[in-house]
Formats: C-alpha cells, structure tokens, sequence
C-alpha cells in the first residue's frame, strides 16, 4: 500500500469512529434529556417550597403576562418568576429565582420566596461553586439569616448583625456574601418594581 493509500484509508477510519461517536453521543443525550429535565424540574419545585412553604403550587410567569423575564437589575439576572398559589388558587406571592455572577467562584444562583406584602420568606440556593470551608458555608450561615425579614434592602456587616436589614458575613468570604446580598436585593426591587407594577394593573 502507497503512502497515499494509508492516508485516505486513516482519514476514512478517523471519519468512520466521528461519526459513531457522534451516534452514540446522540442517542445517550436523548437517552438522558427527559429525566435531566425531570429532575430539574424537581429541584426546582424542592426550591418553590423551601421558599414558600405556605403555596399548594406554583405556576410560571411568562413574558406574555407582562413581566419581562429576561431583565437585570443592578448586574444580577433574573432568570424565573412563579406565582406562589394558596389552596384556593389565590396569588399568594412569588419565587423569584436569581443569579449573581460576581460570585468568587462564578455564578451563584438561588430561589427567594417574596409574599405580596414584600415580606422575604427565605432563599435556597441552586447553584454555587465556592471555596470550600469558606464561601460554600452560604447555605449553613447566610441562608438562614433571610428568613422571615420584611426590608426592602439588606447589607452585611462583619461585626455582627444588628438591626433586621444586616446580615453577618461569613468570616473570610466577604465576596461571596456580598454576591449573594446583592442577588437578594436585586430581586426584591423586582418585585417592587416590576411585579408588584404589574400586579397593579
């Protein structure tokens, strides 16, 4: 066999394990799309009723209803809103679900259920990449400092919280604290804003 001989029969092979791999490829992604998009959506109602612990279910705001979902307020992006719905199927709030990219290990993304009051009844984090031992305690010390505050924009503080609007940094992770403060206010001007608005009407 010539030299270019071997080479077209190298060039069919490789072309030959591409496109079977690619075949494969194909077949495990539609194989595992559906229960990747259930469980998704499992997390996602997991997350609804940490934050309103109080809604029998939760319906999704869309574009069409009015309320932009594709906003940013302050540099955080407001990825979804869900009606929080009572027993009787009356508006009972909303979770808003937010995500900070000035994490310091990248994007931090989190639920927050808002009653129509303004009163936050809490966040659950849904996805963050920080330093462990420090920026992945937010769920353990900054999550439970949301709950139940009824402010309209919280701070933090390194010498300890002492008013309901503060909220105690975690020690040595400012930056993440920070990220997920100002994803907690960006979604309450939210819902003032735009939701609270649109609501009006």
């Amino acid at each position: 066999m010539n030299e270019k001989s071997a080479m077209i029969k190298d060039a069919l092979i490789l072309f030959a394990i591409t496109v079977v791999a690619g075949l494969l490829l194909g077949v495990v992604y539609d194989v595992t799309k559906e229960p990747i998009a259930k469980q998704k959506e499992k997390a996602k109602q997991e997350a609804c009723a940490d934050v309103f612990a109080a809604a029998a279910a939760f319906e999704t705001v869309t574009d069409a209803q009015g309320m932009p979902m594709s906003d940013s307020v302050n540099g955080v992006d407001i990825d979804e809103v869900m009606y929080a719905m009572d027993g009787d199927g009356n508006h009972a709030g909303y979770v808003i679900t937010v995500t900070d990219h000035e994490g310091y290990g990248g994007d931090i993304q989190f639920s927050m259920g808002v009653t129509l009051d303004g009163t936050l009844n809490g966040i659950s984090i849904l996805s963050i990449s920080e330093t462990a031992g420090l920026g992945m305690k937010a769920g353990d010390v900054l999550v439970p400092q949301f709950t139940d505050k009824k402010v309209e924009q919280f701070s933090y503080t390194k010498q300890g919280a002492a008013t309901e609007s503060e909220i105690d940094a975690i020690s040595g992770a400012t930056i993440t604290t920070n990220a997920i403060v100002n994803g907690v206010n960006a979604g309450l001007v939210y819902f003032r804003d735009v939701l609270l608005a649109a609501d009006s009407f």
